[in-house]
Order: structure tokens, then C-alpha cells, then sequence
């Protein structure tokens, strides 16, 4: 069993909503605007649907073959002069990562928005180590002046209002804390991080797609941030996770055209950028992560998340997400697909994730890529209740319902004593805590006097319907 904690996704999540009026509401209603954009754009295609099944049909391909294209990945990137490693977990990564700018005296580094990096936790590695480490990605700067992981998989500081940002700025860049307009907050920061940009000796990007067929990598951004990173100094590092990987330049339009629109409504990223080897006179390491996607895609109930291409539509549809924030799930990835992937690094730490859904399958319907999303999340329930690891509360509660819905009578025996019972219940048994966290932030609805079995025996039996 790990000796991690387990994460209290509902304790945090209630730090969240009860701040104040303003946060969650606020966080809510920027998402689902996201999630309409998505819909108006996933509806002007005539062919979305195929788009759909033919990007999760290459990337179920891709991964059922992820040894032949990761050699064929390897050899075509050596061909056009980049240098290739390869990281079976976090710890070799960072210290690849490392190495290489040790070797190059690397004492400032840029770099752009990367999930991996954040899986690897290779910023805070770098610091200790006495390298500067700058975000170019506005969102990421911001979570990084404050101290915080990105809470969203593409829009990193989703959670804070301009008002945080300018607080945060004043803080830390010495801005007016008044002034909350983004453009001043967005030229006061370029302001400030653009020297840092320059001086850096080494950049560092992620890769949302690697093309099998060239050898090239593809890194998406809105900003343009990585290529700055990549295009400046001297040293390029890319981090690309093995599930990356697509066979054919071909196949690159089909993702190209849904990843954007998923994530927010709009026709393609800004900025599209492919490295086929070194810039000219430039140097270029790609390091090939694994930490745990081998392990994952043995996982007969699970490999199917491995196809995800992070543009967070199922976050944006998702209503336990939206109004919880993705702090709340204490890990680098939040939202339904947190809640799959998660698990499949600490099983004990993040047991309580996959109750932290309505199971509404929403977010199975968003995604480009076709992952059964909330059937993962139903089964990762099961591996938590079978292990053990549901708090005792839980597994009791579990325990009576289960029984009694599986015998009928025993049920509606229960029912009709719940009625009568929640009506005269005192409050202090009604609310709980322990017996009925629901109940603290909500009223207990009242109960209808009839069943709708009563009702239908009553009224419409041997009706013929």
C-alpha cells in the first residue's frame, strides 16, 4: 500500500465553493461557456462525428503497435540530427533533464506549458538544483508566482479572477493592485518575464502529437510561448509522453481540427509548430516518457485513457468539476479524466477520485477521441471498494444499499420507513456530519407521500400500459 495520503477531494473542493460568492460561480459559468463554443463549433462539421471515430480508431492503432512507431519515432528523429533518450519514470527524466543542462552550464531555462513536466514534478527538481526555471505560457506564470499547479489541463489559471491576478502581480512583479485590466496585467507580465526569455540558455517544450512516419513533434499553444522557448536559445528539450505518438503526417489533420475545437470552441490553436530536427546551428534532445503508461496500457479495463489528447472537454462539460475547481482533486490531472488517470500512479492516494463524479456520462459524449470516460470511472469504484479502501462510512452505507436493492421487498420495506422517519427526525440526526455529509450544505428534500410503485399500482395496473 502507498504511503502517500489520501487526497480529500471533498474537503478541498468545499474550500473552494465556500470562499466566497464570487470563485466558483465565476468558474462555472468561463467553462460552460468553453463547453457551448464546443458545441457550436463540434456542430458546423458536418463530419464531426467521423473525425471522432477515425482520431480514436488511429490512436487505438497507434497504441495496440506503440513498439513498432516509437522505434520507427526514434530512427526518423535520428535521421534529421535530434537526440533521442528515453525515461521509464519521473526520477530519470528529471535527471536526464538535468544532465543535459549541466552539460551545457545551463543556469537559466524558459519553458512552455507541459503536463508531463508537471507529472514529473522536474520545475521543483530544477530549482533545487540551483537552475532558474521561467514559465513563458501566461497562464502557467501566473500558478507559478503563486505557488500553485496548473488547475486546468489547458487554461492553468482558469480558478482566479482578474482581481487575484492583480493582487498576485502587485505581489510578486510589483505591479498597481487596483488595476485589474488584463491588458495592463498582460504587458506588465510580458514586461517583466521578456528579459528573462532572452537571457535563458536552454528552452523546453512538451509535444501534444509525435509524427512516427518524419520524426517530427507538434506543440500547440495560443500564445506562440513555445516558440520562443524552442527558437531563442540555443538548447531545445522536448518531453513527450510515448502515448504521443501518431503514425502519418496524414493523421495529424484529423487531430488538428479537434483538438482546438474541444478544448475551446475555436477552428485551430493559434500556433501549430513542428520541430524536424535541430534549428540550424542548434541542438535538440527529445526525452520519451513512460512513468507508468506501460504499466497502464496492460491494464485490459483502462488503456483506453491513453488515447487522451489533453484539450480538457471533459472537464469544461463536467458539473462536479466546474464547481469544484482542479485543486480539489490534489493532483496534476483533475476533472473526469484526473479521475481515470490518476489512480494509475498511487491507487491508495487517489482512491476517493472516482467518487468525485455523478457518473452523468457527459463527459464521454465530449471527447474527441471517444474514451468510455465515466465507464473507466464506474470501474475504478469498483477497484477502490475492493481493495478497501473506502472510508468505513462508506463501505457500510454501501453495504445496506447494495442488500437492499437487491432484495425488493426489504426495499420497499425501507422505503416506506424512510418517509415517516425523515419526517420526524430531529436535525442533529437529519444533519449529521458523519452520518450524512450530504446534509451539511443542503436541505434534505421532503419525501412524497407515495411512491411512484404505489402510485402506478393504484393507478394505472392492469391498464394494458
Amino acid at each position: 500500500m502507498s504511503k502517500a495520503v489520501q487526497v480529500d477531494v471533498a474537503a478541498n473542493a468545499e474550500l473552494f465553493i465556500l470562499q466566497d460568492r464570487v470563485h466558483e460561480p465565476m468558474h462555472d459559468r468561463f467553462l460552460w461557456g468553453a463547453m457551448m463554443r464546443r458545441n457550436a463549433a463540434a456542430a458546423a462539421i458536418p463530419e464531426w462525428e467521423e473525425l471522432r471515430d477515425l482520431a480514436s480508431k488511429i490512436k487505438e492503432h497507434t497504441l495496440t503497435h506503440l513498439d513498432h512507431y516509437l522505434e520507427q519515432f526514434e530512427a526518423n528523429a535520428k535521421k534529421r540530427g535530434a537526440h533521442i533518450h528515453w525515461a521509464v519514470d519521473a526520477a530519470e527524466h528529471n535527471n536526464l533533464v538535468y544532465s543535459i543542462l549541466q552539460e551545457h552550464e545551463v543556469t537559466q531555462l524558459i519553458k512552455s506549458k507541459s503536463m508531463v513536466h508537471e507529472e514529473c514534478g522536474m520545475t521543483p527538481f530544477l530549482q533545487h538544483r540551483g537552475i532558474q526555471v521561467t514559465e513563458s505560457d501566461l497562464g502557467e506564470r501566473i500558478q507559478q508566482l503563486d505557488g500553485q499547479p496548473p488547475s486546468h489541463i489547458v487554461m492553468p489559471a482558469v480558478h482566479k479572477t482578474r482581481q487575484d491576478v492583480a493582487k498576485l502581480f502587485a505581489r510578486t512583479i510589483g505591479t498597481d493592485p487596483n488595476n485589474d485590466d488584463p491588458q495592463y496585467l498582460t504587458e506588465a507580465m510580458r514586461n517583466n518575464a521578456r528579459p528573462k526569455f532572452l537571457a535563458a540558455q536552454a528552452g523546453m517544450t512538451g509535444g501534444n502529437f509525435a509524427v512516427a512516419e518524419t520524426g517530427t513533434f507538434v506543440v500547440c499553444t495560443n500564445e506562440g510561448n513555445a516558440d520562443i522557448g524552442a527558437s531563442v536559445p540555443p538548447l531545445h528539450i522536448a518531453s513527450i509522453g510515448i502515448e504521443k505518438l501518431i503514425p502519418r503526417v496524414e493523421d495529424l489533420g484529423v487531430f488538428l481540427r479537434l483538438l482546438s475545437r474541444s478544448a475551446v470552441g475555436y477552428p485551430l490553436t493559434q500556433y501549430s509548430s513542428h520541430f524536424t530536427g535541430p534549428k540550424r546551428g542548434g541542438e535538440l534532445h527529445i526525452v520519451l516518457v513512460d512513468n507508468g503508461r506501460t504499466r497502464r496500457l496492460g491494464m485490459p479495463e483502462f488503456w483506453h485513457s491513453l488515447k487522451c489528447i489533453r484539450c480538457g472537454a471533459c472537464m469544461n462539460t463536467c458539473p462536479v468539476y466546474r464547481r469544484s475547481g482542479g485543486l480539489a482533486y490534489g493532483a496534476t490531472y483533475s476533472g473526469p479524466i484526473g479521475v481515470i488517470l490518476d489512480p494509475t500512479f498511487d491507487e491508495f492516494k487517489y482512491s476517493e477520485l472516482p467518487f468525485h463524479s455523478t457518473l452523468c456520462g457527459s463527459c464521454s459524449e465530449v471527447c474527441p477521441v471517444k474514451i468510455d470516460i465515466s465507464d473507466q470511472i464506474y470501474k475504478w469504484r469498483g477497484v477502490m471498494a475492493a481493495k478497501g479502501y473506502l472510508p468505513l462510512a462508506k463501505r457500510a452505507s454501501f453495504q445496506i444499499a447494495g442488500r437492499a436493492f437487491a432484495h425488493p421487498e426489504e426495499y420497499r420495506a425501507l422505503t416506506n420507513l424512510a418517509r415517516p422517519a425523515v419526517a420526524y427526525a430531529p436535525d442533529f440526526l437529519l444533519y449529521n456530519k458523519a452520518l450524512n455529509p450530504w446534509g451539511r450544505d443542503r436541505e434534505v428534500p421532503k419525501l412524497a407521500k407515495q411512491s411512484f410503485r404505489d402510485w402506478y399500482l393504484a393507478n394505472r395496473s392492469g391498464h394494458g400500459n
